[in-house]
């Protein structure tokens, strides 16, 4: 299995790309895919589909795991954050990719053993986990390899 996992966002979307074989994933890559706010809501939703397209291009992935909205007071925040869900699912039922949702407390359930775990405690036992300390740039990127984590996790207990 190819993973392509997703922390939408609409002026940062996160991305992790993990690989499985058996039952141990192996972390490929992670990055941002960020647009100006100096641009048009649909030319920041273009930005985040070519983008995103480029990175399924170059990973060939089979599997899609998307981080699931999780509603805020601040509802302009959320609609942003829906539109760019938006995108990223188009883009998987494009590509064919089998689709897995996650929520914020599923992910951090997962890879913590607790849903309301806080983004340090995620970060560190996703170090603990890959084996290795990985550079990432922002949360979202983070929150995306989480998300990768915690569906190959899933998969596998799937299986």
């Amino acid at each position: 299995m190819r993973l392509i996992a997703i922390d939408p966002g609409y002026e940062k979307l996160g991305y992790s790309v993990f690989f499985k074989e058996k039952s141990t994933p192996e972390f490929i890559t992670s990055g941002l895919i960020k647009t100006s706010k100096t641009l048009s809501s649909g030319d920041r939703l273009l930005a985040l589909n070519n983008g995103l397209k480029e990175v399924i291009k170059k990973h060939k992935p089979d599997t899609l795991a998307v981080e699931k909205l999780f509603f805020t007071k601040n509802v302009s925040s959320a609609m942003g954050v829906s539109q760019a869900i938006g995108v990223v699912l188009l883009l998987g039922a494009q590509n064919k990719l089998e689709l897995i949702e996650l929520t914020p407390n599923q992910i951090k359930e997962i890879i913590t053993g607790y849903g309301n775990s806080d983004k340090k405690s995620v970060q560190k036992m996703l170090w603990l986990q890959l084996g290795r300390e990985i550079k990432v740039k922002d949360d979202d990127e983070s929150d995306a390899i989480a998300c990768g984590l915690a569906a190959c996790v899933l998969n596998r207990a799937l299986l």
